[in-house]
C-alpha cells in the first residue's frame, strides 16, 4: 500500500467520514488535511530517527506495540483513539504542536479548535501505515527506520511524478506534490514554512493555493 493509496482508498475515506460525522467538517477537506498530515508527520519522525538512536528504538518499540497496522482494516478504531492520537502529536511535534495546527487551519480553512481532535484522528491511521510498512519491509530495530520512512516518502514522490505527468488532475496529488517537493529536506521548519507559502499570505502560492483553490 502506497502512501496515496492509504489516504485516497477505504481507510483513508472511513476516518474522514468518521470526522465529518463528529466534527461537521466536509470529507474533502479532511482527506486533504491527511495529504498534507501524513507526510508531515513521517518526515518528522523521520528526522527524529536520524537524529537520535533513543528516538529510534523508541518508535520502533512503539511501533511493535501499539501499531501493527491492524487499524487499516478496521479504521473505525481511529474516533475511539482520537486522544491516544494527540498525545502521539505531542511527542511528535512537541512544542511546535500548536504552531503546525495553527498553520494547517489557516491553510485548510478548518476551525484550529476541531483541527487538533481531527489530527488526533488521523495520527493513529498514519501510524498504523508506517507500522505496517515496517511490517512488510522485515525492518525489526530502530536503526532501520530512517530508511524506511525516507523510502516511504520517496516512493510517494515518485508515484505523484508519474501521475502528475500522466495528467491525473487528481488534486490529492497535487497537494501530495506540495508537501514532497519541500518534505525530504526533513525538519518541520521548512515543510511549514515552505509548502503553506512562509509566513504572509497563505493563498499566495504554496499548499495554502493549492487548498484554497480546492476547498474554496
Amino acid at each position: 500500500m502506497s502512501l496515496i493509496d492509504l489516504i485516497t482508498g477505504n481507510a483513508g475515506n472511513q476516518v474522514a467520514a468518521d470526522a465529518e460525522n463528529k466534527f461537521g467538517i466536509s470529507r474533502n477537506q479532511v482527506i486533504a488535511l491527511m495529504a498534507v498530515a501524513a507526510p508531515l508527520v513521517i518526515s518528522y519522525l523521520r528526522k527524529k530517527s536520524q537524529e537520535s538512536p533513543a528516538e529510534a528504538d523508541a518508535l520502533n518499540n512503539a511501533l511493535d506495540k501499539d501499531h501493527d497496522g491492524s487499524i487499516l482494516n478496521n479504521p473505525s478504531q481511529a474516533a475511539a483513539r482520537q486522544t491516544e492520537g494527540g498525545s502521539i502529536l505531542e511527542h511528535i511535534f512537541g512544542s511546535q504542536k500548536a504552531d503546525v495546527e495553527n498553520q494547517l487551519s489557516q491553510s485548510t480553512g478548518i476551525s484550529v479548535d476541531k483541527m487538533g481532535p481531527i489530527l488526533g484522528m488521523l495520527a493513529p491511521l498514519i501510524m498504523g501505515y508506517i507500522g505496517q510498512q515496517k511490517q512488510a519491509s522485515g525492518v525489526t530495530s530502530g536503526g532501520g527506520l530512517g530508511d524506511l520512512l525516507g523510502g516511504i516518502l520517496g516512493n510517494a514522490s515518485s508515484q505523484v511524478q508519474e501521475q502528475q505527468a500522466q495528467g491525473s488532475g487528481n488534486p490529492i496529488t497535487d497537494i501530495l506534490g506540495s508537501v514532497l517537493g519541500s518534505g525530504q529536506q526533513g525538519g518541520i521548519g521548512n515543510i511549514i514554512g515552505s509548502i503553506l507559502g512562509g509566513g504572509g499570505n497563505q493563498q499566495q502560492g504554496g499548499l495554502g493555493g493549492i487548498l484554497g483553490n480546492i476547498l474554496g
